[in-house]
């Protein structure tokens, strides 16, 4: 059984974590978070301590992997770059209760939570965040560091471009695309494209405003 380490300590964290060990594949080692200044055990027996910790630890056991369960997209993607790691070293994470096509592909730093489900011909990029009952119909095109909120529903071949986040209850409609670093708003339809780095909510979604995160 490989060692893992888990990189964040909060809400989502929880969560990651429970997948993590609903699959039986890994020994849970450490969670790292900066809020840690200094290494030591917590009261559950696990390491904890500062995120810089990760980098040596994984140089020194070749049997050990890393998972960056932090919610936010654009600090996910900071973290994982900074690790430096092989994309081998990254967990793929995937609940028993999610549904899978064989003929999907999942990029390693990934998690699909409990009740998600992912159809043939679909991809999901590194580093991406599947939720609780999220759907993703056949041949949608899901880009590194994306998030689908839970109950989120993507029909088929729909494209969702990095760093997106598609918010809890939202629904994009076949064929359309979510740009890059948008953020589609909770319980919202998209029935044209949205565009790179903007703001989109209601039914169906308008864009707001734009985004520089």
């Amino acid at each position: 059984m490989r060692r893992l380490i888990l990189i964040g300590d909060g809400g989502h964290a929880k969560v990651v974590r429970d997948v993590a060990l609903s699959e039986h594949r890994y020994e849970l080692t450490a969670v790292l978070d900066d809020r840690y200044e200094e290494a030591g055990p917590g009261t559950d027996g696990l390491l904890r301590g500062p995120v810089k910790l990760a980098r040596h630890m994984l140089r020194e056991d070749d049997g050990m992997d890393v998972f960056v369960a932090i919610g936010s997209n654009t600090i996910r993607r900071k973290v994982a770059e900074a690790l430096q790691a092989a994309p081998e070293r990254f967990a793929l994470l995937i609940h028993p209760r999610a549904v899978v096509s064989t003929e999907a592909r999942l990029a390693p730093g990934t998690v699909v939570m409990p009740g998600a489900v992912i159809n043939a011909g679909a991809s999901i990029g590194a580093h991406g965040i599947v939720n609780t009952c999220a759907i993703v119909e056949h041949d949608c095109v899901v880009g590194s560091y994306a998030h689908l909120s839970p109950g989120s529903a993507l029909a088929g071949g729909v494209t969702v471009y990095e760093g997106a986040h598609v918010g809890i209850g939202a629904a994009v409609i076949q064929g359309l695309s979510i740009g890059a670093w948008s953020l589609l708003g909770a319980g919202a339809v998209a029935v044209r494209d949205i565009p790179g780095r903007c703001t989109a909510v209601g039914v169906p979604a308008v864009v707001i405003k734009g985004r520089n995160d």
